[in-house]
Parts: C-alpha cells; sequence; structure tokens
C-alpha cells in the first residue's frame, strides 16, 4: 500500500493484478485498486475532479481527466473515510499511475489540489 497526505486528506492505494483480457486480438492485463480517502483536516471537503497519468512500460501514457470518482463526487466531513475501486488495461505486464484529485474546502470554497501518490501495476510473475 502506498499513501500520501495533502493538507490533511490522506490517500491511500491498494493495487492487484487481476488477469489477462483480449480485445481485438490485443492481449491486456488487467489490474484494479482500491483507494482510501481519509479526511484528517478540520474542514469539510468536497471531491470534484481527478487527474491521471497512467504509465505503460511499453512507453505508453494515458491521460484521463474528468469530473468525480466513478461517477461520484464525495463530500467528506472531518474523520469521514470514502473508499472507491477502478481498474485499467496495460499492454504489458507493468507500469504505474498518478494523479491528484481537484478538491473544494467548503468552508471558504478554496480549490486544492490532492496528490494520489505512483503507485505500480506489476503481475505477481515479476514480483518473485
Amino acid at each position: 500500500m502506498v499513501e500520501q497526505i495533502t493538507k490533511g486528506i490522506k490517500i491511500s492505494v491498494e493495487t492487484k493484478f487481476n488477469s489477462i483480457s483480449t480485445r481485438n486480438n490485443t492481449a491486456y492485463y488487467v489490474f484494479s485498486y482500491v483507494i482510501t480517502i481519509e479526511n484528517n483536516s478540520q474542514q469539510t471537503v468536497k471531491l470534484t475532479d481527478r487527474f491521471w497519468k497512467i504509465y505503460d512500460s511499453l512507453n505508453k501514457t494515458e491521460i484521463v481527466s474528468g469530473e468525480g470518482v466513478v461517477g461520484q463526487t464525495p463530500t467528506l466531513k472531518p474523520n469521514d473515510i470514502y473508499t472507491y475501486s477502478s481498474g485499467c488495461f496495460l499492454q504489458s505486464n507493468i507500469g504505474a499511475m498518478k494523479g491528484f484529485y481537484t478538491m473544494i474546502n467548503l468552508d471558504n470554497f478554496e480549490q486544492f489540489k490532492v496528490y494520489i501518490p505512483t503507485f505500480k501495476l506489476v503481475t505477481p510473475v515479476l514480483l518473485n
């Protein structure tokens, strides 16, 4: 698990290799990840947007951005925890992801970025 704290917001990431899938005669390595967002600050915050850089060891980088996460824009009061699961497909068996969430402090309407630490996506064979 990797973790990072920005302005009292703790991001924790756990990853898992799921399987190999074939689409249009191309093999993809399927990874899932669980992200936990903990509001350890004294303010109420709302996650509005996400920005991801997904790195594939075949030198491909994909940028993903948009509103919320998994169709939601969660609001976290102090000490609230929000967890969600998602995933990605890579053409190689090793890669990484990093990014940030854009959040709004609902107490003063200040917008800020919460950084997601770089996490590896690796098949179990490479871990042995």
